[in-house]
């Protein structure tokens, strides 16, 4: 039962098969949104020899840092890359551990070396987010992170108690550069299957996928397994975000992507109601589940 919600919390693993890398090389709805899951958020590289290994500390502390939200950041290697940036994916190998030293989430855990983690959408929760934007690429630290900026009051049932602290460990491994950018307009193709490959979409196609959408202040706004149903989309439709429109043009059958609008190519300045704040990007997770001509819908 543990193991079971430990793949819920983690979302469904594919495996990477097209990603290009930069850096080091040694609840009801409102529900979800307090105890986010990853949505199928992380992706990796799978390797069964790696699983249950913990991430060692090394016993040497270079560096610490106590921030006035209560987060502590403890460094054990001090990278020479780039500090991590919102709208930018990287490649992390990660555990997450309870006070009383149990391992309760991990890259280990679901049989994979490193897994991709998105900043500044609260793929996991606000302390990730804060924490992540301290380090570089190379750092291996470790984290606390206090309850209200894990998992709070509710926790996970039966993996996380309510209240409990979170500790982080974590090395950044690089960065996973876009596939493509159009007009600002980022896109991360995780998982493809070359059987599709003559079956690309046109602005002539329907394209049917899966969805979550986020935005940095409200993650997990809009998640297509709460409506039952896929979306049909077609290029002619009103009212689509024009940087989506572009992001799906040449997708296939049985794409896995990431897709981060700038506000520019999203809703602009004005925002969306009380949804998208002015000058927000949107962050859409999609699985392209059939892409057909709209004359010919099977």
């Amino acid at each position: 039962m543990k193991m079971k919600k430990l793949f819920l919390l983690s979302g469904l693993v594919l495996l990477l098969l097209s990603c290009k890398v930069k850096g080091v090389k040694n609840e009801s709805e409102q529900k979800l949104k307090d105890q986010p899951e990853r949505i199928e958020a992380l992706v990796g590289v799978k390797d069964s020899a790696y699983r249950n290994e913990k991430l060692l500390t090394n016993s040497k502390e270079l560096d610490k840092q106590i921030f006035d939200n209560g987060i502590e950041i403890k460094w054990f290697e001090r990278g020479k890359g780039d500090l991590l940036k919102d709208q930018h994916v990287y490649k992390i190998d990660y555990e997450v551990l309870l006070e009383d030293g149990s391992v309760v989430d991990g890259s280990k855990l679901i049989n994979r070396q490193w897994v991709h983690f998105l900043l500044g959408f609260q793929i996991q929760t606000k302390g990730w987010d804060f924490a992540l934007r301290k380090l570089r690429i190379g750092d291996f630290a470790e984290i606390l992170i206090p309850s209200e900026l894990a998992r709070g009051k509710l926790g996970i049932e039966g993996l996380i108690p309510p209240d409990a602290k979170n500790i982080l460990k974590i090395r950044v491994l690089g960065e996973l550069e876009p596939e493509r950018e159009t007009d600002g307009t980022k896109i991360w193709i995780l998982a493809e299957s070359k059987k599709y490959e003559e079956e690309k979409a046109t602005e002539d196609s329907e394209i049917v996928y899966d969805y979550v959408i986020s935005t940095p202040s409200n993650p997990r706004y809009v998640d297509s397994r709460f409506k039952g149903a896929p979306y049909v989309f077609k290029f002619s439709d009103f009212g689509i975000v024009k940087g989506l429109k572009k992001a799906l043009l040449g997708v296939k059958k049985a794409d896995k992507l990431w897709v981060v609008v700038p506000a520019s190519e999203a809703y602009g300045s004005k925002g969306l109601l009380d949804v998208v704040k002015p000058d927000e990007p949107v962050f859409y997770d999609l699985f392209i589940r059939d892409v057909y001509p709209a004359t010919d819908k099977k």
